[in-house]
């Protein structure tokens, strides 16, 4: 039997609070639908739906769906989703696997240099992104690897954040008892990490590969940079390729970022309970 919530004036100013903080979130969401389905005409002339003669006030024979249309049959958006899905599972999946293995090493092996490698991990990631553009340029150009998917996905098979993340993580969560009880009945180091670190460490796992999923996903700059044929561009330069020389076709952007948010949306959804149990892990020690 369910316990009945105790609706005190405090508790119902939250709910309140939560209700409004939810809409204001959804708002955005809800003009980018409206905006999508109306034409070009309508998006300058209605803030939400156009008005009308139809139900509650609105000109529903307005709207349509022939942006959507447009997108995978005029525009090569569906060459550019399969081009994001590409970076996006491969980016994900290597860096999730190399930075659990070197956060693995930074915490659980005594080698000599080991603070270093952890001093020189963490200076990194307070280095900003853009002043590496340059330097990394030249360094793909050099290795002959500009205009090509592997001159996108080298660079971040093993970031510094995700080495320092769960080297962090896995001090506190993985005890070394563990590992030392697998040592002494033979586990080589390749098993142990995959049969019992990668289990224990799950939850982290999973969100980190929310993180960098969404990270690679939105990624505009490095790919616009590196990639100069259109038919290796990921979603995200070809939605900002649909802007127009001299006009835009707003209905029509906003129908190609909705196509670009969904998959993100539905994976957050359907992994939303690991990725929230991968933020709490390490937070208790012991």
């Amino acid at each position: 039997m369910k316990t009945p919530v105790n609706l005190t004036p405090g508790r119902i100013l939250l709910y309140l609070l939560l209700i409004l903080f939810a809409g204001l979130t959804v708002i955005p969401f809800v003009w980018m639908i409206c905006a999508s389905l109306k034409t070009q005409a309508d998006f300058f002339t209605s803030r939400f739906l156009p008005a009308g003669d139809g139900w509650l006030g609105f000109a529903w024979d307005r709207l349509s769906l022939r942006q959507f249309g447009r997108l995978f049959t005029e525009l090569p958006v569906a060459r550019a989703l399969l081009n994001s899905v590409f970076f996006a599972s491969v980016m994900s999946l290597g860096a999730t696997l190399f930075s659990a293995a070197g956060g693995y090493a930074l915490s659980k092996f005594q080698f000599r240099g080991r603070e270093w490698v952890t001093l020189f991990t963490i200076g990194t990631v307070v280095i900003p992104t853009a002043l590496l553009l340059g330097p990394g340029f030249e360094t793909l150009y050099h290795l002959g690897l500009v205009d090509s998917y592997a001159g996108v996905l080298l660079p971040g098979l093993a970031p510094a954040f995700g080495l320092y993340l769960f080297r962090q993580a896995m001090i506190n969560s993985l005890p070394n008892d563990i590992i030392e009880s697998a040592r002494i009945d033979g586990c080589g180091e390749f098993r142990i990490f995959f049969q019992i670190v990668v289990p224990i460490m799950r939850p982290m796992i999973s969100a980190y590969l929310i993180i960098v999923f969404i990270g690679v996903w939105n990624n505009f700059i490095t790919p616009q940079i590196v990639l100069q044929s259109p038919e290796l561009h990921p979603l995200s330069v070809a939605i900002f390729n649909l802007r127009g020389l001299y006009t835009d076709d707003y209905s029509l952007i906003m129908a190609g970022t909705l196509v670009s948010i969904a998959p993100v949306m539905i994976l957050f959804l359907i992994l939303q309970k690991e990725f929230i149990s991968g933020l709490t892990t390490g937070a208790v020690k012991g």
